[in-house]
């Protein structure tokens, strides 16, 4: 008997050894697909580079060529003006179809050149529409810049109400959003999926992470909610980790979830930019805020997505939440516990009013950024972005004293 048990708990032990065993190869053959797919996007990064400084010198040469080209013109011109005629249809057409020119030929051909008899009327292509803003705020004579003791570099603050911008600096000019791209990616997800209240159904809807999207935030150095691979989530808690810890998991979840892809999803993002009528100044390339040189903003037009967000009630409430506890799952007996650190911080300062929505960003592009949404002691709304701090708590510091500066005071 005593034999028996001793053969039993060795078996144990060998078992248990060979189950460790794999879960070290498991981790081991992740690392090593972690690092290879760094490397492929170190190498399409550097491919990217060089063809971008190609394209330059291409450019620069094609323009001197031109420059040559059209000082030969012009010379030959002054020089024997009735041969004007026959020297542009011999001589373009000569440089066209060979020398520095040749690889031109059937682009010109096909597009640039009519033979005679033919109308050269084009049908007219019908250029893209903007929508309207749905919100616009304006600087007035009394719109004011920013203290010296602002440091962020960018920033905006607007009295809703009056759609009126009361201080500024550089609110129309292109920057890296950064997370508070996360905004947009809610509202998105909200309104593919038909929520406005936050009682619908697909709330309690379920998705499994997967193993792709924990490798896209490890490849990435992304800030994540902590879900892990084949965990089930509900829909309602990748709302919540996509903002109050910036999720890049919770984020590219809600994406896949509601499209299929992270890829569809954005068609989504970028539809919603135009129906905004923010297009033409703001385009995302992922629902996350990782930098892309095609990845870019303006403060203003991420205040006027916060002011969108905010009138969906349940975007609000995500945006407005200081802590949120998620469900229970297998891997997470006891949820997780989710803050909105910058609301945390900013609550026990003075701005005169409440600080009712809040979401963050970093990247180096960027440095520090925040969108948020206050309202005074009468009630009124303001927006507040800002971008190009030194860090997170001197962002924090930025808004309050915008606030506190521009906020009426209690009588």
């Amino acid at each position: 008997m005593e034999n028996e048990e001793i053969l039993q708990d060795l078996e144990v032990t060998i078992r248990m050894d060979d189950e460790d065993e794999a879960e070290r190869e498991q981790r081991l053959q992740r690392k090593k697909r972690i690092e290879e797919m760094k490397r492929r996007k170190y190498r399409a990064q550097l491919m990217q580079r060089c063809v971008t400084v190609v394209t330059a010198v291409l450019l620069l040469a094609v323009g001197v060529g031109t420059g040559v080209l059209i000082r030969t013109g012009l010379r030959q011109t002054a020089e024997a003006p009735d041969k004007l005629e026959k020297n542009f249809h011999g001589g373009i057409q000569g440089i066209l179809q060979g020398g520095d020119f040749g690889e031109l030929k059937d682009t010109q051909d096909n597009s640039g050149i009519v033979a005679e008899g033919q109308s050269q009327e084009r049908p007219e292509q019908p250029e893209p529409q903007l929508s309207s803003p749905a919100f616009e705020a304006s600087s007035t004579s009394i719109t004011a810049g920013f203290d010296e003791e602002i440091v962020s570099e960018y920033g905006v603050l607007i009295d809703v109400t009056d759609q009126t911008v009361l201080a500024e600096k550089g609110y129309k000019n292109q920057i890296s959003p950064a997370s508070m791209t996360k905004i947009l990616t809610v509202l998105t997800a909200a309104e593919a999926l038909g929520i406005t209240d936050g009682t619908e159904d697909v709330l309690n809807d379920t998705f499994t992470m997967t193993i792709e999207i924990t490798d896209y935030c490890y490849i990435n150095d992304c800030s994540i909610a902590g879900f892990s691979v084949g965990e089930e989530i509900s829909v309602r808690d990748l709302f919540y980790g996509t903002i109050l810890p910036s999720g890049a998991d919770a984020a590219v979840g809600l994406a896949t979830y509601v499209s299929g892809s992270h890829e569809v999803f954005m068609e989504l993002m970028n539809e919603k930019l135009r129906a905004l009528g923010i297009s033409d100044s703001t385009h995302f390339t992922n629902c996350v805020g990782l930098y892309d040189e095609n990845h870019y903003s303006t403060v203003y037009d991420i205040a006027i997505i916060l002011k969108a967000a905010s009138e969906n009630s349940f975007c609000r409430e995500v945006l407005s939440a200081h802590t949120y506890n998620t469900s229970p799952t297998e891997q997470h007996t006891e949820g997780i516990l989710l803050s909105n650190w910058f609301l945390r911080r900013i609550e026990d300062r003075d701005t005169h009013g409440e600080v009712i929505c809040g979401k963050t960003g970093y990247v180096t592009q960027s440095r520090s950024c925040a969108a948020s949404l206050a309202v005074d002691v009468n009630g009124r709304e303001y927006l507040c972005v800002t971008a190009g701090s030194s860090s997170s708590w001197q962002c924090i510091y930025d808004q309050h004293r915008l606030y506190e500066k521009y906020l009426p005071v209690a009588e």
